[in-house]
């Protein structure tokens, strides 16, 4: 069976970056959102085994949304794939309880290896 993803970011270049990367594999996109407000609203509706989270967004910021949705759903699986690859960013993610870090520009073996990381 399939992991079911949700994708959260703006730029509409790396969800198809994301869409291409992932066809073919055991995870599925279920759901793109394209805001941290987005995000939390579709969390509940689509109850994905992992979500991917950018950080720099329109209106609320990914590490916020993360740390809503984890507030909420103690048990979620974030990884924030940002290009913001600077250490005290990963602290943040880790502290608010993200699963993992993928930085941007992103490459499939990368990414599925922080999925697998993050599921397990």
């Amino acid at each position: 069976m399939s992991k079911r993803i949700m994708v959260v970011d703006d730029s509409r270049l790396v969800r198809v970056q994301l869409g291409d990367i992932l066809e073919g594999t055991e995870y599925e996109i279920v759901a793109y959102c394209r805001s941290g407000e987005d995000a939390i609203e579709k969390y509940d509706e689509v109850k994905p085994d992992l979500v991917t989270m950018d950080i720099i967004m329109q209106g609320m910021d990914g590490m916020d949304a993360a740390a809503q949705i984890l507030k909420e759903h103690p048990d979620a699986r974030i990884v924030m794939v940002s290009s913001l690859a600077y250490d005290d960013t990963y602290e943040m993610a880790k502290t608010i309880g993200a699963k993992g870090f993928v930085d941007k520009p992103f490459h499939q073996e990368q990414l599925i290896r922080a999925f697998e990381q993050a599921l397990s």
